[in-house]
């Protein structure tokens, strides 16, 4: 064997081997590059998930924010309505005149009279309006008007002798009347 033969020998070995290495690194790439291809895939595939998710997320947060704020905005206009009906109550209260305001008087002085010992000397008070009104209705001896206090109309009676104070103005029967029908009424305003 010569050296020429020996060389071309290892020359061809080389260059097998090397043709070798060359495939199986093509080989290797192949598979790197596939994998890759398959994790960016799945990359792509769950990022598409969570955003839809993430849409979802936020539809149903915007969806619930709209609703809680038109929720919010009826209880307004309902609170409105009913302040507005309480404002036309307390007009038509204000306004009365004639009997019906003596009558109305007459009876909330009597239901604060009871409230009171015999002989006690009891101070009456009223709207600045009614002062010639309770003046005339209070003919016993032992009840004097007292002076104006801001109502409607109705009385505050009360005693030194028996430390009490009786509010039977118009605004304060109005107000646990409202309070006990709060309810009735904004059924009655509002029947859904």
């Amino acid at each position: 064997m010569s050296l020429d033969t020996v060389v071309k020998d290892i020359r061809e070995e080389a260059n097998a081997r090397a043709e070798d290495i060359r495939a199986e690194g093509e080989t290797r790439a192949e598979e790197i590059e596939s994998a890759a291809e398959a994790d960016a895939e799945e990359i792509v595939t769950d990022a598409e998930r969570e955003v839809e998710r993430e849409i979802d997320q936020l539809r149903e947060q915007r969806l619930s924010s709209a609703k809680l704020e038109a929720k919010q905005k009826r209880l307004e206009a309902r609170r409105d309505v009913l302040g507005e009906v309480r404002e036309a109550v307390e007009d038509e209260l204000a306004s009365l005149e004639g009997d019906t305001r003596e009558e109305l008087t007459r009876d909330l002085l009597e239901a604060a009279s009871v409230e009171f010992d015999e002989g006690d000397d009891v101070n009456v008070y009223g709207r600045s309006g009614d002062r010639e009104l309770l003046e005339s209705i209070l003919t016993d001896d032992d009840y004097e008007y007292a002076g104006e206090v801001d109502c409607l109309g109705g009385v505050i009676v009360e005693s030194d002798q028996s430390r009490v104070r009786v509010n039977n103005t118009f605004d304060s029967v109005l107000e646990d009347v409202w309070e006990d029908n709060l309810q009735e009424i904004s059924n009655r305003l509002f029947e859904q």
